[in-house]
């Protein structure tokens, strides 16, 4: 926004900066910290501390101060800005999302050669995980982890000593706790979902995801274990079998041990069961309205058509019942009607008398999400952080959060004082 825009909201910007930087023990931090939060919303292409320092009009050390070695605990933040986000947006998921933060150089804390979606190929990056409450109308990213490949994890490459040290000299100068370690992104989320409800109190809502999580059977039967639900992207190819097969113990010959129950039949694929299902099956469900208005579509209808089969996901690590039977969950697709077959697939642990529209909305609420994301990193520079050490990347993420959060609060209410 503008200074002059930003003349008009800041007596509301430092009540919401005031209520969420609560935590902050001394009077000064908090006003960095809403400091940082201006730096961050106001117009310019650069978000980095020296373009925002000049945009503010004071000396950039005190932001790097701030962020790189003043005393705060970013983790109070992040629960503040999460309860708020609770209360307020009406959140109906966790939606789960990373995003890549490309760098030139290999000394910030988790740099390493891997795919990158703002770059569209591999490339030098940071992977960022993010725990988001999400609703129709609003999301707020509320968590975040920084990935840390095998690559900077000295205890992964122990059989090569001179390695070995060489990584734990480059977590020493990126300030990397020790406890701090290699995890799947996937156990990442589960850790954050456990911290949010946990530690912080918020609901057990739904988790949506892309098939970068979903096709992890340790995240679904996680999230099954820690009683939520689930509708997560996953490939076609994912095996299966359907809804109402069973296992069957075969004839004892009376010699050995005794054969446990097993399915008769060889398994399927996700999207093989969907192709013998056929079309006809499918049903046509506009799940949200958009904004491109259309002559042959004035309401901006989201609408597609989907197959919806009650499934059996399977493979060798699936906990079975005692009677040998895997868990039944929701299989939906989402096959268009110019497609010769479907094009997105979830796996969804949503009630079995969810009806196919709320299945699909849930599916699809991710949009929202990604359509944050834009926000996040284009306008308040997510990714354009450029310390070098770990304490410092968490904090900006925690601080770029916590400015979408107050542009959310413009949004959803522009002309009420801000909470005090």
């Amino acid at each position: 926004m503008t200074p002059e825009e930003m003349d008009v909201v800041r007596p509301r910007l430092e009540a919401f900066a005031a209520e969420m930087l609560g935590s902050l023990k001394r009077r000064d931090q908090r006003a960095k910290g809403e400091l940082y939060m201006r730096g961050l919303m106001l117009d310019g292409k650069r978000k980095s501390m020296q373009p925002m320092a000049e945009r503010l009009g004071v000396d950039h050390q005190q932001l790097q101060q701030f962020v790189s070695s003043s005393t705060w605990d970013y983790a109070e933040v992040r629960r503040r800005v999460a309860r708020w986000a609770a209360a307020h947006i009406a959140p109906e998921a966790y939606a789960i999302d990373d995003v890549g933060f490309p760098k030139d150089g290999y000394d910030s804390p988790g740099v390493a050669r891997m795919y990158c979606g703002a770059l569209g190929k591999r490339g030098n990056c940071q992977i960022g995980v993010s725990v988001n409450l999400v609703s129709d109308r609003a999301s707020a990213a509320v968590d975040w982890r920084l990935f840390l490949p095998e690559s900077w994890d000295d205890a992964k490459n122990s059989g090569d000593a001179l390695l070995a040290e060489a990584i734990r000299r480059r977590r020493t100068r990126a300030g990397i706790p020790d406890q701090v370690r290699h995890r799947e992104r996937w156990r990442l989320a589960l850790d954050m979902l456990d911290e949010a409800r946990e530690e912080w109190e918020l609901p057990g809502l739904p988790v949506v995801a892309d098939a970068g999580y979903g096709d992890a059977t340790g995240f679904r039967e996680g999230l099954t274990e820690r009683g939520l639900a689930y509708a997560v992207a996953v490939k076609g190819s994912t095996t299966c079998y359907p809804g109402d097969a069973f296992p069957e113990r075969p004839p004892y010959s009376g010699t050995g041990r005794p054969p446990g129950p097993a399915y008769p039949q060889p398994h399927t694929t996700l999207r093989a069961l969907a192709l013998a299902t056929g079309r006809g099956a499918a049903r046509t469900v506009t799940w949200r309205h958009g904004t491109k208005t259309t002559k042959n579509n004035p309401r901006a209808a989201m609408r597609s058509q989907f197959l919806a089969l009650r499934v059996r996901p399977a493979n060798r690590t699936i906990r079975r019942a005692t009677d040998g039977s895997l868990p039944e969950c929701w299989l939906l697709a989402e096959w268009p009607p110019d497609s010769a077959e479907p094009t997105d697939y979830w796996l969804s642990t949503l009630p079995a008398d969810t009806p196919l529209r709320e299945l699909v909305r849930i599916a699809k609420i991710r949009w929202r999400v990604e359509h944050d994301y834009r926000e996040l990193k284009d306008g308040l520079g997510l990714d354009h952080f450029e310390g070098r050490s770990y304490l410092g990347w968490h904090r900006h993420v925690t601080l770029v959060s916590l400015a979408q959060a107050f542009c959310t609060l413009l949004r959803i209410n522009p002309k009420a004082p801000a909470p005090a």
